[in-house]
């Protein structure tokens, strides 16, 4: 499955603005070792919308952070509703690619596709508005998942509707919606959805890893991003 994602295009596919060149894209860490990240609250929006804009700054006024896959983090810590467990059953391991911009920016369907489901997931630290999209290319059926959008991205959705690869499928919420962070782009790639409809988990523990890591491919698999 992996090296057909990755063959489905020689040249980087795009899930946010097409306006926004990738010179101005930059890696990030969000990680647990990150240690600058202990030198704000974390459990504040706006302390980290301000640390994304200052690290966007420092890297040549880059506009997107991006970056994430499999990454251990410990910003989860903030919400009962991924600490409930401890140790390795608890939920920090990151599934997919976050970009990390400003509000409102423009979010793509990743490839031709069509509405599998949508909805607002309002948990504390959860996607806010999100929109999962079905891709049949040849004979494989994948997923590509679209967290921490805006409201107005998912009013007049219906399920089936056909989308085209790059076509505007919504744009960025801010933390009043979005799952109360920064605004960003959750994009995940899944294989099987099982009974999930308008979500999917997008943070698991250590001790599911070695199961969500072959259900949810590396999104760079279709960005193509240098690390």
């Amino acid at each position: 499955m992996n090296d057909f994602l990755y063959s489905i295009a020689q040249e980087p596919l795009k899930v946010i603005d097409n306006n926004i060149s990738l010179e101005k894209y930059v890696p990030i860490s969000i990680s647990s070792e990150n240690k600058t990240l202990t030198s704000f609250d974390v459990s504040s929006a706006l302390a980290w919308e301000a640390y994304i804009d200052k690290y966007l700054q420092s890297k040549n006024e880059a506009t997107v952070a991006y970056g994430g896959y499999l990454e251990k983090r410990d910003i989860y810590k903030r919400s009962t509703y991924f600490n409930k467990e401890a140790g390795d059953d608890e939920r920090n391991i990151h599934l997919g690619i976050d970009l990390w911009c400003a509000e409102q920016t423009n979010v793509l369907a990743v490839l031709d596709g069509e509405i599998h489901s949508f909805g607002n997931n309002k948990n504390y630290g959860d996607y806010g508005p999100t929109i999962i999209i079905k891709h049949e290319v040849g004979n494989f059926v994948f997923f590509s998942l679209y967290g921490h959008l805006s409201l107005e991205s998912i009013k007049n959705k219906k399920v089936g509707q056909k989308v085209k690869k790059e076509e505007i499928i919504g744009t960025l919420g801010d933390h009043t919606i979005n799952g109360d962070y920064a605004p960003h782009l959750h994009f995940q790639l899944i294989k099987d959805m099982g009974e999930y409809i308008g979500d999917y988990p997008g943070v698991c523990s250590k001790n599911d890893v070695n199961y969500f890591k072959v259900n949810c491919p590396n999104p760079n698999l279709l960005l193509k991003l240098p690390f």
